[in-house]
């Protein structure tokens, strides 16, 4: 796991480098000058002294950062267009120390650099012509919502046609929740000291393009008296997470799993969440289906052992098919809800009336079963040690909160749930985040925008039922399941580009991706 912290950290780290130990904190200024300039070097192709750069700097050690790697640009034989938004009285020291150097580059070789105070942000169209622009204005200052000034500077940033940097993070976008109504658009983020949580989600995963680590020259044990509770899943994770197929095992001892899913309405679910299952190693599965249309799903389907319960004729789950199921809900290692069930007033008291039985009976509670939960309704149930796999509009359902209140702060509202509930909450999306009940979050750092297409859900929550059904420790399944399930649409890119493929692809592909997994750490 990596670690994700919170820009007070970071700035806490800062300050006991230089206040403790002594280290100036002009030298961290130009290590991180040096790391920026050589990243964006090796990021922008074909780099040359021809290629022109912008620059614009606020007043801060943001900014300061900018005005040193504005000097080694010049240096490199680039030509400078900077722009600065304050006097020079507002700079910071160390700020102020590096934009004095500018300017007597400016008197050396005016040619060269061309040194101008932002008066409106109409200047900024003064860098239309430059190959590289860099955003020095906040940085990890940004709380996420910036001033009309501030926001018509990045509108006009966002509109040229140079290849985008940001130093530490975007312009507007909120270093600790990824929120940001409006977001400097980079293409590379260089971030420095360590990483900043809210680069990998919400607004943060659509702005920041690639994230590259700059190391400033503060030691990694600097960051270790911090305390962190969120994180970014490495391969690794998911590797060492996979369930263990022991040698002795026979088909009830490596996976019992009852997907209670479909309906005469959606089928497709149903089936596309058992072979999800059964790939990813479950040994044994029964599919509960109404006994009324059982002749839309029995065919094509041989791995498939079918447990029909009667439904009146009502073409979903009911009550009835509930009581029915009893049994074998008992025999399963873990039950997955939901896929395809569709959402009758049957099937919503059926859902209701097994999540009051359940016990403490694993259960994957996905798509329709969360609706049948209610909005606001998740209290009136034990789901202590459940998984939810909600997206965002479902999880917005379930707790009440409007979609755009939980995108200010997706890790409050994700972790205040999870916390509250006893669960384990997936919360589906670009990228998708998992939170355990201990208030922690991970970030899933694998996945392509292919997978929003029907069926990628019912695929994944297939997944985590099997892994669930082969492991004791409920949040390595999840975690292990999430990668892999992404890890294996972003195998199907080079084959399929990120519009070709479908959930059964990602299905069909997932044994490779565990394969691919193990040979990439041999």
């Amino acid at each position: 796991m990596i670690p994700l912290f919170l820009s007070s950290q970071i700035r806490e780290a800062d300050n006991i480098a230089v206040n403790q130990v002594g280290f100036p904190g002009v030298i961290l200024m130009e290590n991180a000058a040096i790391e920026i300039f050589n990243n964006i070097k090796n990021s922008y192709p074909g780099f040359s002294p021809s290629v022109k750069i912008g620059v614009i700097c606020g007043k801060g050690n943001n900014g300061g950062d900018g005005f040193a790697v504005a000097r080694h640009f010049l240096n490199n034989g680039n030509e400078v267009v900077l722009l600065h938004l304050n006097n020079i009285e507002e700079l910071t020291d160390d700020a102020n120390a590096n934009f004095t150097i500018l300017t007597q580059y400016k008197i050396l070789s005016p040619v060269k650099l061309k040194l101008k105070k932002l008066n409106s942000a109409k200047d900024v169209r003064l860098l239309a012509d430059c190959g590289i622009v860099i955003d020095a204005i906040l940085g990890s200052g940004s709380a996420g919502v910036l001033n009309p000034l501030f926001t018509k500077i990045v509108d006009e940033l966002n509109l040229l046609s140079g290849f985008k940097v940001a130093i530490d993070i975007p312009t507007g976008l909120g270093a600790n929740t990824g929120y940001g109504e409006t977001v400097f658009n980079a293409d590379v983020t260089v971030t420095l000291g360590e990483l900043k949580r809210g680069l990998f989600f919400a607004d943060g995963y659509k702005y920041c393009g690639k994230i590259i680590k700059g190391n400033i020259g503060i030691p990694p044990a600097f960051f270790d008296q911090f305390e962190v509770d969120d994180y970014l899943i490495e391969p690794e994770d998911a590797l060492y997470f996979l369930p263990v197929k022991g040698k002795a095992i026979n088909k009830y001892s490596s996976g019992k799993v009852l997907n209670v899913s479909g309906s005469g309405k959606y089928s497709g679910a149903a089936i596309l969440a058992s072979k999800a299952a059964f790939k990813a190693g479950a040994g044994a599965l029964l599919l509960a289906f109404p006994q009324s249309v059982r002749n839309l799903i029995s065919r094509g389907t041989a791995e498939i052992v079918f447990d029909f319960y009667p439904d009146n004729g009502e073409e979903c789950l009911t009550e009835e098919g509930i009581k029915n199921l009893s049994e074998k809900i008992n025999w399963a290692d873990c039950v997955l809800i939901g896929p395809g069930l569709g959402r009758s007033d049957s099937t919503v008291n059926a859902v209701r009336s097994y999540l009051k039985s359940r016990k403490n009976k694993r259960t994957i509670i996905d798509a329709d079963a969360i609706f049948a939960i209610g909005k606001k309704e998740y209290k009136k149930y034990d789901l202590s040690g459940t998984v939810l796999t909600p997206h965002m509009g479902e999880f917005a359902n379930l707790t009440g909160v409007e979609v755009s209140e939980i995108e200010k702060d997706i890790l409050k509202y994700g972790k205040a749930f999870a916390e509250e509930t006893g669960a384990f909450l997936v919360l589906k999306g670009a990228p998708t985040i998992i939170f355990n009940p201990d208030g922690e979050a991970f970030v899933n750092a694998a996945g392509n925008p292919g997978m929003a297409k029907f069926g990628s859900g019912d695929a994944l929550s297939g997944i985590i039922a099997a892994f669930a059904a082969q492991k004791e420790n409920t949040e390595e399944a999840v975690i292990s399941a999430v990668y892999l399930h992404s890890l294996s649409a972003d195998m199907l890119l080079k084959q399929y580009s990120e519009f070709g493929f479908t959930a059964t692809n990602i299905i069909d592909n997932f044994p490779k991706s565990i394969i691919f997994l193990r040979n990439s750490f041999v």
